[in-house]
């Protein structure tokens, strides 16, 4: 049983840290396809699913099994994406993804005995809508902080972060990102069910943590 929740925890952390790290590779990449440029990121069909990993963890491995994977994706990601994206596109993905994981293991962790579908798609919908809020006014607001003068690459600057704002238009992007992860909660519900009838026969030998 030892040797089972090490693999399945190995292989929960390795599709969280590929899911974030593409995701933050990708938002960089407007999706030109149909005039949508303005509206889309390529980031915003693959982020998403870092939910449906932390639900299926929580469900796999209880509240505690499931923070450990985010705390765990959460260093291997920020610190590949300074390597693979940019400093400020990790910054801002990381803050956003900490804080809307463990909101997302709270929510799901207070439903858990409810109707099945309930749980992952209640605290992915709240959960991302604050993901989105952080990630973008962070990665892609180029103008100065209310009330200063400013900016976030001057802070960054500041404690020896140099990088480059890119300029996108964030607030349509966030607003669109947002629907795509609605979208794609609703569309998860399927792929969600089907794993966790798989998962069944180990958590009828083990109660959550």
């Amino acid at each position: 049983m030892i040797g089972l929740d090490r693999r399945d925890f190995t292989i929960a952390l390795a599709a969280m840290t590929v899911v974030v790290l593409s995701s933050n590779i990708l938002v960089q990449y407007p999706f030109h396809a149909w005039g949508l440029q303005d509206y889309f990121t390529w980031g915003a069909f693959t982020y998403p699913f870092s939910f449906l990993v932390t639900e299926l963890a929580n469900r796999r491995f209880g509240p505690k099994g499931a923070r450990r994977i985010v705390y765990v994706g959460f260093a291997l990601a920020v610190v590949l994406s300074v390597i693979l994206a940019t400093p400020r596109i990790a910054i801002a993905s990381g803050s956003a993804f900490l804080t809307a994981q463990l909101l997302d293991i709270s929510i799901f962790s207070r439903l858990r005995n409810r109707a099945w579908w309930l749980p992952p798609f209640a605290s992915s919908t709240i959960s991302a809508a604050v993901d989105t809020m952080i990630f973008f006014s962070l990665a892609f607001y180029c103008g100065t902080l209310p009330g200063t003068s400013q900016t976030i690459d001057g802070l960054l600057a500041k404690v020896g972060i140099v990088d480059q704002c890119i300029a996108l238009p964030w607030t349509t992007l966030a607003i669109a990102d947002y629907g795509v992860k609605l979208a794609l909660s609703i569309f998860s519900i399927l792929p969600y069910g089907l794993v966790l009838r798989l998962m069944r026969p180990a958590l009828m030998q083990r109660s959550p943590a």
